[in-house]
């Protein structure tokens, strides 16, 4: 799956969720939510706090992957200047290693058959 795709089934499972066991529990247990003496209805009130988790869940997850993608980027720019140094060094041996190899490879079975024995 895309990152995209799995961010937006991770949302939606969220909310959805949310909204199923907040009601559930809102039912359950009688609970009423009020604002400045006003009752709030179970969508709007569990609505908000869904909202609120998604916000904090996209702070975590953009948190975490500026951290491990730094962390990456900077174990992949090691791995490329110790292989661009392995290259810089050793060019001659490997110029030499590919011309051998060029060379001695494996003939094909077609160039072995035009000598008409077949």
């Amino acid at each position: 799956m895309t990152f995209l795709k799995s961010l937006l089934l991770a949302i939606f499972a969220t909310l959805f969720l949310t909204y199923v066991l907040g009601v559930s529990f809102l039912e359950l247990f009688d609970i009423n939510v009020y604002m400045d003496g006003e009752l709030i209805e179970p969508l709007k009130a569990i609505g908000v706090s869904a909202v609120a988790t998604v916000i904090l869940v996209l702070i975590a997850l953009a948190i975490v992957l500026s951290v491990f993608g730094s962390l990456i980027f900077v174990g992949l720019l090691l791995a490329g200047s110790l292989a661009m140094v392995a290259i810089g060094v050793f060019w001659p041996v490997l110029l030499i290693a590919v011309i051998i190899w060029l060379v001695t490879r494996n003939k094909s079975a077609k160039q072995y058959n035009q000598t008409g024995l077949n």
